[in-house]
């Protein structure tokens, strides 16, 4: 999934649990070489060390082949409560650009936690209105769709210092896509790696290995996920290197590259700092 917050909570979810009550706030910026841009803030409260609350906010810009601009707007929300060894999370989300493509998120998960390992079930039901401009050949279309989406997430540790996380989900629509017929609809979702609409998934699973180095973390990424809409895959890499800026704050520091069928290849860097408070 190429949102940027998915990204930072995962990076931080370590510490915001390891924190016990407290809280952590970010944010971040990242660009890549198809003039994509997109910005993100993100905060997590600890009302105890087993129940945390989750909020997060961004935005991108990507500019389409018609040459209009895709400004995509995204907030999440998540409430996440450790009953010991079992926990629960649930969110709720929204993102889209209003003129072309909105969507409603609810998603819920359940997992098991131990000392070196941790297993979830997720669940995702997603909401679409999508509507495609008009050009003068054809007229605009508005269609409504949803999906319901099933994966599950693997965390095992592999050492005192390096661990590895597995994660897959396949997503189920209430539409069939053609992408012949739907051409206009390919033209949208074909852009850039930080277009939010790029997350008309099928389906997508990725591998992060993680190594710490004191208070310095580093973890390579590999992603695959093929479109719904095109059915194009893109594999993406990614090396990520987190460290400490002072007692209460880090740095972290992305770049990565994407080979996609729907957009080419594409070199992105990210940067994110994030702060923590404790009670």
């Amino acid at each position: 999934m190429s949102l940027p917050k998915c990204i930072a909570l995962f990076l931080v979810a370590g510490n915001t649990f390891a924190a016990g009550n407290g809280a952590m706030f970010g944010g971040g910026l990242e660009g890549d070489t198809d003039d994509g841009f997109s910005g993100s803030l993100i905060g997590s409260w600890g009302f105890s060390e087993k129940t945390w609350l989750s909020a997060a906010v961004a935005k991108s810009s990507v500019e389409l082949h018609s040459g209009r601009n895709l400004d995509t707007l995204y907030g999440d929300l998540e409430l996440d409560h450790f009953f010991d060894p079992v926990g629960v999370r649930i969110a709720a989300a929204y993102w889209g650009d209003s003129d072309i493509l909105e969507s409603r998120d609810w998603r819920a998960s359940l997992y098991w936690r131990g000392e070196k390992a941790m297993l979830s079930a997720d669940y995702e039901y997603r909401d679409f209105e999508l509507t495609t401009p008009g050009t003068d050949l054809s007229p605009g279309r508005q269609i409504m769709f949803d999906a319901d989406g099933l994966g599950a997430t693997l965390r095992v540790d592999l050492g005192e210092s390096m661990d590895l996380r597995l994660s897959a989900i396949k997503y189920d629509y209430s539409v069939p896509f053609r992408p012949t017929q739907d051409r206009d609809v390919v033209d949208l979702v074909s852009v850039s790696r930080l277009s939010l609409i790029n997350s008309l998934d099928d389906h997508r699973a990725s591998i992060t290995l993680g190594l710490d180095r004191g208070l310095k973390r580093w973890e390579f990424d590999v992603a695959t996920s093929e479109g719904a809409v095109a059915g194009a895959r893109t594999n993406s890499y990614t090396l990520r290197y987190l460290m400490p800026m002072g007692d209460k704050s880090d740095i972290e520091i992305g770049l990565g590259y994407d080979d996609s069928e729907a957009y080419g290849e594409v070199t992105f860097l990210s940067l994110y700092m994030f702060f923590y408070g404790a009670d």
